[in-house]
């Protein structure tokens, strides 16, 4: 927000500081305020006081595709301004390089070294695609796998974090597991995915709402659940009071069932 001086970045960029100075592009330096951070994003949000600075605009990244090509703009090894161009590589990442987090990753092959972090990824129509979060590299340096925090998904949290200085995680009380072939072959699924309910949390929003143990939801909210972990996602980043319409099975015969989304102590469920 070029108006307001705010600046998305990584948390993990900025969690350790005592003070923050934002570099621009005309070697112009201020001294920036910390709105808000989210460690199971690695989401933090700065601003600035700074006249004649552009905002770079933002795309849809749900309508990002493997093969696009893109550019990632950062400071690698303390080397300001560079680019590396590559396409996206995959989507819906989950690395489980950030225990308990929230990961839907996109995975780029454009070239993310250390001081990446906190950075643009972006579209040939110079767009925001994602924000640039961390490598899978045994030596520290790319190899071609990097991965981006997709915008929407930063911008969901960046709302959050200017409006109330952290995020209030959704939860409906559920815990389940992914549906992989030996599984589907067992409940007599023609599909191999979805996320099937093990436990719902007595008096949760889950409960109240209906569903049960043995319940597969195949849809939420429009998006097809391939994997409970995306299931987790989805639900986490939503505002508690929202409603997530979940389409499901229940014994073989589909149903629709509208949750209201609520605030969780067991933090194991989502």
């Amino acid at each position: 927000d070029a108006v307001k001086g705010y600046i998305i970045t990584n948390n993990h960029v900025v969690d350790q500081a005592d003070s923050i100075k934002v570099r621009l592009s005309d070697n112009r330096e201020f001294d920036a305020k910390l709105i808000g951070k989210d460690p199971e994003t690695d989401v933090a949000v700065l601003q600035i006081k700074a006249d004649n600075i552009k905002a770079v605009p933002l795309s849809d990244s749900s309508k990002a595709e493997v093969g696009d090509f893109v550019v990632a703009i950062g400071s690698p090894f303390g080397l300001r301004q560079t680019v590396t161009s590559g396409i996206i590589s995959g989507l819906s990442r989950q690395t489980g390089i950030s225990e308990g987090g929230y990961e839907d990753f996109i995975q780029t092959d454009a070239s993310i070294n250390p001081g990446n972090s906190g950075g643009a990824l972006i579209n040939l129509r110079g767009e925001l695609v994602g924000i640039p979060s961390n490598i899978y590299s045994p030596s520290g340096g790319n190899i071609g796998l990097g991965f981006a925090i997709p915008v929407n998904l930063a911008k969901s949290v960046m709302e959050q974090l200017i409006s109330h200085g952290s995020v209030q995680r959704g939860r409906i009380g559920v815990m389940g597991q992914d549906i992989d072939p030996q599984l589907a072959k067992a409940l007599g699924l023609s599909r191999n995915d979805g996320a099937v309910i093990t436990k719902i949390v007595p008096k949760s929003p889950a409960a109240a709402a209906g569903l049960k143990t043995g319940d597969i939801i195949l849809s939420a909210n429009g998006h097809v659940i391939e994997n409970f972990a995306q299931l987790r996602n989805l639900v986490g980043l939503m505002r508690v009071g929202d409603k997530v319409e979940m389409k499901i099975l229940r014994d073989n015969k589909p149903l629709t069932v509208t949750v209201s989304i609520g605030k969780s102590t067991e933090q194991t469920a989502s």
